[in-house]
């Protein structure tokens, strides 16, 4: 069984990793998957083993809480963000109101009181009562260890049951700091000693904490705003007729098969198919399409898009769950929840770094105590160490970008289902296509008329059209619908088809043949002046056919299925960016080779059968090459997955678009573009991050351990750690939020 539960009380990357490990040592758990940017767990067990309730009291740890993922999960998210960071604003602000004062009575009488300055009452004055200064400091620094009770509850627990996380280091450091600052006030009454205190320490580092975290909250809120936006797209209502009424209703109420009313400017609350009436539809919201598709009777329409100008009706046919836009939420929801192989490393780092801090801080503060800097000097080394570690940044660095990744391909029509997908296209050096339906419309269109003088090309086209509106062949269709562009079609007098060779008809008086030449020779029709017509035209990919009009030919009409417009631009952007393509089709060397030449595509893979897609992507992947096999159709499938990424056009089947990693909700080819370069965008953005994050920690523990002050320098302080760790994580974050801008 798989679950997917949301946890509450993780405060860095370290609580992650802690739970996912415990979580794969519970009997009956086959996989466990944590993402620190979600704050999701996903689970798969065995239910006759274990059960939700089993696992999730194990994983408690006396401080996450785990609730079972709901269909409505995003919004209620969202909220819970809302909450968590409206805490930490107040946690912010009742400590700022006592840390801001603390901070003027430990610190700035001492720098003025060497230019000879005196702002607070004498009797508060450390310089001269340094006990009563140090009971003042005592009493404003208790409201802000218990505003911040929370941190050292979670961080302690965390310690002793051997979880340790950046709650530990922080409550750690701030209690060391507190606990010998209160030693030093008893001291001072004791002995009536001048001693310095470092409650302001653990203040200000408290209060910069919660500042850091409810800027963190907020930011990463603007991560996941893709699903908001996708969520907020349905109209909240629906216009439907039952039983002769017109009602409006909530959209969780409509249900498969009621008759919806949609007017100009309104949203499609649901799925359906139009019964009554024209428009066009704005799709852009869901598929990135710019332009409106116009709408007629049994076309299909999407929830959520955009009614222009016209006023239809439609049959429900997919609610709730069931709809495209569902769909979509699901997907993105279910890619932002994963994982990218590259968070491997920072993953495993993450499960150990809070225990390596630990000790690297008790050695470095034992180190310069045994050096002879004194209990003091140690301290800070010690506090200093504890607070500016950041494991946060690293547990941040990979899912944060996957998640803006992600949403930004879904608001351009770009559906990638998981983080190993998106990593994995940045590599991608060969493109393997489809032709039909992916290169090519899918659908014959009229290409070429050529008239012999008798009759004119329009004459041809619309006794042709007449003749063809009772065939149900695919060539017939594509005469009918080119010639209806031109006017109104005549009613055939008689009509009959020829299997295998065309039509014969009377339309307007006049006897028609259209066919093939074996019909032509079958009526003695005398083809030889265009033969020649003929044989360019089918060299070019397009299927000529014969038209003779009362036992005369008068002409040819060639058909051929058109490539996609935006089909040679994609191609050509794709060979720029330094990837192969190679076209891969079932039909003949001829026609194959004519559409490679106008698409732009040298290599081509003809007269390959269904079966035998697979094999070729396997050849094409027998050096190591990364390939993606784009397609749309069933027998696509298996080609799909054998490629390193499968795209699927998605106005392909659901076969197809099962079998892929990424789908285009366009069916252009531009859409394999944009995702190749939304991919290598991303990795860039996450090599950056996780770059950035080890460099910090990397360099900033040691300073402050006192490397620079071995050899003259400064030494750290405890407060501008406790910045920097903070501003680690919001600089990742930042990064990330670039990839919004990103033009794809």
């Amino acid at each position: 069984m798989k679950t997917t539960l949301t946890i509450t009380g993780m405060s860095c990357a370290s609580c992650a990793a802690n739970i996912e490990r415990a979580a794969k040592r519970q009997e009956g758990v086959t996989h466990a998957q944590v993402n620190f940017a979600t704050e999701k767990l996903i689970l798969e067990f065995d239910r006759n083993t274990t059960s939700i309730e089993k696992i999730t009291a194990a994983l408690e740890m006396g401080k996450f809480h785990f609730d079972l993922q709901q269909e409505a999960q995003p919004a209620v998210d969202a909220q819970r963000k809302a909450d968590e960071m409206l805490l930490q604003w107040r946690i912010f602000i009742w400590s700022a109101i006592f840390t801001i004062p603390l901070t003027l009575f430990s610190m700035v009488p001492m720098t003025l009181h060497s230019l000879g300055l005196m702002w607070i009452p004498h009797n508060l004055d450390p310089m001269h009562f340094p006990v009563i200064n140090g009971v003042a400091q005592l009493a404003m620094t208790l409201p802000v260890m218990w505003f911040n009770r929370a941190r050292f509850r979670a961080g302690f627990h965390a310690l002793f049951t051997g979880h340790a996380n950046m709650d530990s280091l922080i409550a750690k450091g701030t209690m060391v700091a507190f606990v010998f600052s209160v030693y030093l006030v008893f001291e001072s009454i004791a002995s009536g000693g001048d001693n310095m205190y470092y409650f302001e320490t653990a203040a200000v580092i408290l209060t910069l904490i919660a500042l850091g975290k409810y800027l963190e909250t907020k930011t990463k809120g603007k991560t996941s705003d893709a699903i908001k936006k996708l969520m907020g797209l349905a109209p909240k209502t629906a216009k439907v007729l039952r039983s002769g009424t017109e009602m409006e209703i909530l959209i969780e109420d409509v249900v498969v098969g009621d008759l919806i009313i949609v007017r100009p400017g309104e949203k499609m609350p649901v799925d359906g198919t139009v019964v009554q009436g024209e428009t066009t539809v704005d799709e852009s919201m869901l598929t990135g399409e710019s332009m409106p598709v116009s709408k007629t009777k049994g076309d299909s329409i999407i929830g959520a898009s955009i009614n222009k100008n016209g006023a239809i009706k439609y049959t429900a046919t997919k609610v709730g769950r069931d709809t495209v836009l569902a769909q979509i939420v699901k997907l993105v929801e279910d890619a932002q929840n994963s994982k990218a192989p590259i968070a491997r490393l920072a993953d495993v780092i993450s499960g150990h770094f809070t225990h390596v801090v630990i000790a690297f801080a008790l050695l470095a503060g034992a180190a310069w105590l045994i050096a002879g800097h004194g209990l003091a000097f140690s301290v800070i080394i010690l506090v200093s160490v504890l607070v500016i570690a950041c494991p946060c940044a690293l547990g941040l660095a990979t899912p944060t970008a996957i998640m803006v990744g992600t949403g930004k391909g879904a608001e351009n029509g770009i559906l990638v289902k998981g983080g190993a997908a998106l990593e994995t296209a940045h590599k991608i050096k060969t493109v393997a296509l489809d032709k039909t339906g992916t290169i090519t419309e899918g659908q014959p269109h009229v290409t070429d008329i050529i008239a012999n003088g008798t009759y004119s090309a329009e004459e041809i086209l619309h006794l042709a059209a007449s003749a063809e509106r009772q065939s149900e062949h695919p060539l017939g269709e594509a005469i009918v619908k080119h010639g209806m562009q031109f006017g109104n079609l005549a009613e055939a007098e008689f009509f009959n088809s020829v299997t295998g060779q065309g039509i014969e008809a009377r339309v307007n008086g006049k006897t028609l043949l259209i066919g093939n030449k074996r019909m032509m020779d079958s009526y003695n029709i005398d083809i030889a002046a265009y033969s020649q017509d003929a044989d360019n035209l089918a060299h070019e990919g397009k299927t000529p056919m014969y038209a003779a009009i009362d036992s005369q030919l008068a002409g040819i009409i060639a058909v051929a299925d058109i490539i996609k417009p935006t089909s040679y631009a994609a191609i050509q952007s794709l060979r720029q960016m330094g990837i192969d393509v190679v076209m891969i089709t079932g039909d003949n060397s001829r026609t194959a080779q004519a559409i490679a030449r106008e698409a732009g595509i040298g290599k081509v893979l003809a007269e390959v059968l269904p079966g035998d897609k697979a094999e070729s992507i396997k050849q094409l992947q027998a050096d190591g090459t990364k390939v993606a096999m784009v397609g749309d159709g069933i027998n696509d499938a298996p080609a799909l997955v054998q490629a390193d990424i499968g795209i699927a056009i998605g106005s392909g089947t659901d076969v197809a678009i099962e079998s892929a990693e990424i789908v285009l909700m366009r069916g252009e080819l531009t859409g394999v573009v944009s995702a190749i370069r939304l991919s290598r965008r991303t990795m860039r953005n996450i090599k950056q991050n996780l770059f950035w994050a080890f460099a910090y920690n990397v360099v900033g523990i040691p300073i402050a351990a006192g490397l620079l002050h071995i050899f003259g320098g400064p030494l750290l302080s405890p407060m501008i750690a406790a910045v920097a760790m903070t501003l680690s994580s919001i600089s990742v974050l930042l990064n990330v939020l670039r990839i919004k801008r990103l033009e794809i």
